[in-house]
């Protein structure tokens, strides 16, 4: 009897820890977002293009999002890429040579700065960091609790 609870259980396990693992995309385009899954419903807002979204449900042709902020709304699904980006939420995040705070610096990037997420396994590789790299080609290792996106 308790191996048949366990058979049941493991699986429910492994579901609820996928679950927990939150998905990340950035807009491929500028977009604007809906209060619902319709171009004719009420637009709420727009964006320009490498936005970080949390992705929370996904429904024909459309995603349901969480920006930085917390906003929910609705967004076409061919306005989505898959590249990563990181949004700084700190007045200022310092970029690293090497994770590790006692590295040199390679630059500042201040709030709201848009950060490229360039490899995303490091960030589970090296707890507390990601590698980042800026727009103008500059690229470090940012503390993962300076940044939304992850």
């Amino acid at each position: 009897m308790a191996s048949r609870a366990l058979g049941l259980l493991l699986p429910l396990a492994v579901f609820a820890g996928a679950a927990a693992a939150a998905e990340f995309r950035s807009t491929a385009e500028a977009a604007v977002l809906y209060d619902a899954p319709s171009v004719k419903a009420k637009p709420l807002y727009a964006l320009g293009r490498d936005y970080p979204l949390e992705v929370i449900v996904n429904v024909e042709g459309w995603l349901k999002v969480r920006d930085a902020g917390g906003t929910i709304a609705w967004i076409e699904k061919k306005s989505v890429g898959e590249r990563r980006v990181l949004l700084v939420r700190t007045a200022v995040a310092d970029i690293l040579a090497h994770p590790d705070a006692s590295a040199p610096l390679v630059f500042k990037a201040e709030q709201n700065v848009l950060l490229e997420l360039v490899d995303p396994a490091y960030v589970t590789a090296t707890p507390g960091w990601a590698k980042v790299r800026h727009r103008d080609g500059q690229a470090g290792f940012v503390r993962i609790q300076q940044v939304w996106g992850l």
